[in-house]
């Protein structure tokens, strides 16, 4: 059963950063989009096969206490509340044999599900 996520310990810090493959992407998708001036959102929620999961999705909001990351033209945005589970990590577009997706390294989980977007915090 999945834990509450504000029940959750979280013992890594540090920047959350995004790479340039995941940047690039972003772009490369906003494009397509009707509007190019969104910004990716990045969240963490309780869910998934390892009992929480990450979010991504293009949002024209920005929220007042948002962490907000600018990098090769293009924004993303973290709640609050998903900032403090993704501390210290970093936002990758990785595109392999596997096939390709936006994964985050986070060093606050101790274990992750094989599609790379579900993870376990203890």
């Amino acid at each position: 059963m999945a834990q509450p996520i504000e029940n959750v310990v979280v013992t890594a810090s540090g920047p959350i950063t995004v790479s340039t493959s995941a940047a690039l992407q972003v772009a490369r998708l906003l494009r397509n989009e009707d509007n190019p001036d969104q910004a990716l959102r990045v969240s963490v929620s309780g869910g998934g096969c390892s009992g929480f999961q990450y979010g991504f999705a293009f949002d024209l909001d920005t929220q007042e206490d948002d962490l907000v990351i600018e990098k090769e033209g293009i924004t993303v945005v973290i709640d609050s509340v998903s900032a403090g589970y993704l501390a210290g990590s970093e936002i990758d577009f990785v595109d392999d044999l596997v096939g390709a997706s936006f994964q985050v390294k986070n060093p606050n989980a101790v274990s992750s599900c094989g599609c790379g977007t579900s993870f376990s915090l203890v």
